[in-house]
């Protein structure tokens, strides 16, 4: 008996070694994405951008990676897909689809793009201002509250600066950040990293400590039917610039009407968010103290509400939404106040238009230059070289925005 356990434990023993006779062999000079669950070593991306999958799929006939293109298959069963060059810089969602089903990868985190849970690669931008770095961090929790407006629960993520709860007689400015067409709450917090975003900001004084709130940008009446609609094409058709699809493989979808996607959200952040949030956190509950932006459809969000509540708004940012109207009409746009500059310049303290120089921004720029050659002032237009319609463009737009606001 005592022969015959030292016999298995030896067989035991031995495992690893076989194991790591065995090792895997990655793509030289390739690093995990990072957006892989811990220990996950694919897909893979190199230093010039190009990116590595690999599915294991012995039964399948055809395996591709959305937007990219079909698969490889190997003789031990798995798919594998190199990019024939390098992408573009940034964030990316991506599906693998397998004999025409699509999923997001088990192998990711998952994120809520495209209006349903989708896997992301990264392309490195290689900045430390979007990453996790050894300073003083703010919190962000989850607010529920109760809607009279749609009849049903709604939540929103709030962040507080650092501090927030040590200075117990402090109150802050807001910021009100919306996501774009087929993301939800979670964008910010988490495709965004506006936390860390902020964090980093705040503690190099470049930005001033202040509440960001996200809220879902979709509210209709109860018992409407829910639109459903994916990021590309809807963000391309708010946006209203001409952006071109960031999934070019997918067939456009027919217009959309406009009141319909928007739905009742603009109304509803003014009369029930607004005030929730006044009364649930320390606030400068004034117009100064007071600031919205989002990207694409949250930019559309931004001009509806801000441009329509003035008394409540002093602050504006759109990321990839387009102009405010057209260079055109830009006298009789929002009761002419474009056209009065003495008007503008006491009403508005911050107006901020981006774009990605890869998203046809010409229409953005060209509005921010007729405001400016009407002698608005506090009037800001930043474009984010290389970026299209994507993260990237957002997460940087964000970093040039926030210094400005609430000095």
């Amino acid at each position: 008996m005592k022969m015959l356990l030292k016999l298995v434990l030896s067989s035991l023993l031995a495992l690893p070694l076989t194991a790591n006779a065995q090792q895997e062999f990655f793509p030289e000079g390739t690093v995990p994405n990072e957006h892989n669950l811990e220990g996950v070593q694919w897909p893979r991306v190199d230093a010039k951008g190009k990116t590595y999958f690999k599915i294991h799929a012995p039964y399948a006939k055809k395996v591709q990676i959305s937007f990219r293109g079909p698969m490889t298959r190997e003789a031990d069963g798995y798919w594998t897909y190199v990019s024939p060059k390098p992408e573009t810089v940034g964030f990316h969602y991506y599906q693998i689809i397998i004999d025409s089903i699509s999923a997001a990868d088990p192998g990711t985190k998952s994120y809520y793009g495209m209006s349903k849970w989708v896997s992301a690669i990264e392309i490195p931008e290689g900045l430390p201002y979007d990453k996790t770095q050894n300073v003083p961090h703010g919190d962000i929790s989850m607010k529920k509250y109760w809607s009279e407006m749609t009849q049903a629960w709604r939540m929103c993520y709030v962040y507080t600066p650092p501090q927030y709860n040590e200075n117990a007689n402090e109150s802050y400015p807001v910021l009100y950040l919306q996501h774009g067409g087929g993301e939800n709450e979670t964008g910010w917090v988490f495709q965004g990293r506006m936390g860390d975003i902020m964090d980093n900001l705040i503690a190099v004084r470049k930005a001033v400590p202040m509440i960001v709130v996200m809220d879902r940008g979709y509210a209709l009446p109860p018992g409407a039917a829910t639109d459903r609609f994916d990021n590309p094409q809807a963000n391309a058709f708010l946006a209203g610039a001409g952006v071109p699809p960031s999934a070019p493989t997918q067939t456009p979808r027919p217009a959309m009407n406009m009141q319909r996607m928007l739905g009742m959200f603009p109304e509803l952040l003014v009369k029930e968010i607004v005030p929730m949030i006044d009364a649930s956190f320390r606030t400068k509950p004034t117009r100064e103290s007071r600031a919205m932006a989002g990207l694409s459809m949250g930019a559309m969000h931004t001009y509806m509400v801000v441009m329509n509540n003035q008394d409540k708004f002093a602050s504006l940012g759109a990321f990839s939404g387009g102009g405010a109207g057209s260079v055109e009409q830009i006298d009789t746009l929002y009761d002419g106040i474009f056209a009065n500059p003495q008007k503008f310049n006491k009403q508005f303290k911050l107006f901020f238009m981006s774009a990605g120089s890869e998203e046809n921004p010409e229409r953005v720029k060209a509005f921010a230059d007729a405001m400016k050659a009407k002698g608005l002032k506090n009037v800001a237009y930043y474009e984010s070289l290389g970026s299209a319609h994507e993260w990237l463009t957002w997460r940087r737009s964000l970093r040039e925005f926030v210094p400005l606001l609430f000095k």
